[in-house]
């Protein structure tokens, strides 16, 4: 079956300062979901899901939806705050969005086959597309368990020059004929550069520092349908939660599928890619992605403008 693209472009980009989602970062103005685009169907993937919110879905289907809608089949999803699970309905204070999880899981009406999730503000390679869709397509149906995966970056290359971010740090189980599978997936935060190496912020308040070639997540996972569920299950137990004690906290892809390992209902396989990953946290680091997409497309790794390539 042809696995589709869900990409997530409802954030809010707020220690960006805008919607990196709509911005242009190409020599010819190009966005970074043209990028993922283009490796995407490259790899195989035939559709593309949109995830949006509907407040700037004009914006968002001119600049980026309307170049692909006669290429490839498109779709939108939209995720709002309303959106939840039956028995539960909006507080009047909550403006953030619920997170990750919830993005993907308001995707559901539009996917009915094998899928990767990534955000929209992500760049993740070839290799990483074309290992997500080989994994994709395999025959699961002999097995007893969902078998999801995980695309792994060492750590060293996805960090950022200008500040601290959050990492979803891969803990692997013993290999499986040349496979590895994810025994945790822990969200570490405020990650940074530090000497040769790199460094964290435990729960604790501590800062622990990495050895430097651990294996982290970039939020780009291949799922089958049958996670829609079990998401809305640990969706159910996030917002129980919040009706207790409300905050801002978001119910994050991460957590959920660590949840998932642990639960052992499903497996996650670590795909290791020899892609590179770019992205903008900071507004300081656009500058840097804009010169690394000139040298791609100089190089002849891309069309310019992309979006006559898909």
């Amino acid at each position: 079956m042809t696995p589709t693209l869900v990409i997530l472009a409802a954030g809010m980009g707020s220690r960006y300062g805008g919607l990196k989602q709509i911005e242009a970062f190409g020599p010819s103005g190009e966005t970074l979901m043209d990028y993922g685009i283009y490796d995407a169907a490259t790899a195989g993937f035939g559709k593309i899901v949109f995830v949006i919110r509907h407040d700037f879905e004009a914006d968002f289907r001119k600049v980026v939806g309307s170049k692909y809608e006669r290429r490839l089949p498109v779709e939108y999803a939209f995720q709002e705050l309303d959106d939840l699970p039956p028995g539960f309905s909006l507080r009047a204070d909550r403006r953030k969005p619920w997170g990750t999880a919830h993005a993907i899981w308001c995707a559901r009406r539009c996917v009915k086959e094998p899928f990767a999730s990534v955000n929209a503000d992500d760049c993740y390679g070839k290799n990483a597309y074309q290992v997500v869709a080989g994994h994709l397509r395999r025959d699961t149906a002999r097995q007893s368990l969902p078998e999801y995966c995980v695309v792994g970056y060492p750590i060293l290359r996805t960090l950022s020059d200008h500040g601290a971010v959050a990492r979803g740090l891969c803990e692997v189980d013993d290999q499986h004929n040349d496979q590895q599978y994810l025994r945790s997936l822990v969200e570490c935060k405020q990650v940074e550069k530090f000497e040769n190496t790199a460094r964290y912020l435990d729960e604790a308040g501590s800062m622990r520092v990495l050895r430097g070639d651990e294996v982290v997540s970039m939020n780009m996972f291949g799922f089958t349908p049958a996670v829609f569920e079990q998401i809305e299950r640990h969706l159910i137990r996030f917002l129980e939660v919040q009706r207790q004690k409300p905050d801002n906290s978001e119910c994050l892809i991460p957590e959920v599928v660590n949840q998932i390992v642990k639960e052992k209902a499903a497996r996650v396989r670590v795909c290791p890619t020899s892609a590179s990953w770019f992205g903008v946290t900071y507004p300081q680091d656009k500058a840097g992605t804009m010169q690394f997409l000139q040298e791609l497309v100089e190089r002849g790794e891309y069309p310019s403008p992309i979006g006559k390539g898909v």
